[in-house]
């Protein structure tokens, strides 16, 4: 955790994490219902959500959206080992990555392999497609291994504060 999350952490009141949860409940709440649930005027509360902003605590509102229904239903998780550690490899290889859509996260870990990567496709075509010729053409990409889920359990974007 860096030294500014901890600060903007101890910053936080009662008040300001009930607006947070049920801001991950609903991001659409009106102001004044907002305001009421927590015991406020609109004025305060506005203001409390704004700086939740600006102190980027809240870093956006989303529409969760059901893939499914939007043709993407396989969901593959890869890891990934680059053939290199050296030099700006990390850089080159995270600054292409951010261009692909089809990568829901991509996170640098500990272990055999280098990176965890989410990624969401039409079909197992696609995925092959995206594998061959976007995955393992990354910079320094060397080696993959890949889990598609049978089965998404729990997808949870709601943080237990």
């Amino acid at each position: 955790m860096k030294t500014t999350d901890i600060k903007a952490m101890k910053e936080l009141d009662k008040t300001d994490l009930k607006i947070l949860k049920l801001l991950q409940q609903n991001a659409r709440i009106p102001m004044t219902e907002l305001a009421e649930k927590v015991g406020l005027s609109t004025t305060p509360v506005t203001e409390r959500v704004r700086r939740l902003e600006r102190d980027n605590l809240i870093t956006g509102y989303h529409a969760h959206l059901n893939p499914h229904a939007l043709g993407q239903s396989l969901l593959v998780f890869v890891e990934l080992k680059l053939r290199s550690k050296s030099g700006n490899i990390f850089e080159d290889f995270k600054r292409e990555v951010l261009k692909i859509p089809q990568i829901l996260e991509c996170h640098l870990v500990s272990g055999e392999y280098d990176y965890l990567i989410k990624v969401r496709l039409p079909n197992m075509s696609a995925y092959r497609d995206m594998l061959g010729n976007i995955l393992l053409q990354l910079p320094a990409a060397s080696e993959s291994r890949s889990y598609v889920v049978m089965e998404e359990v729990k997808e949870e974007v709601v943080l237990d504060i």
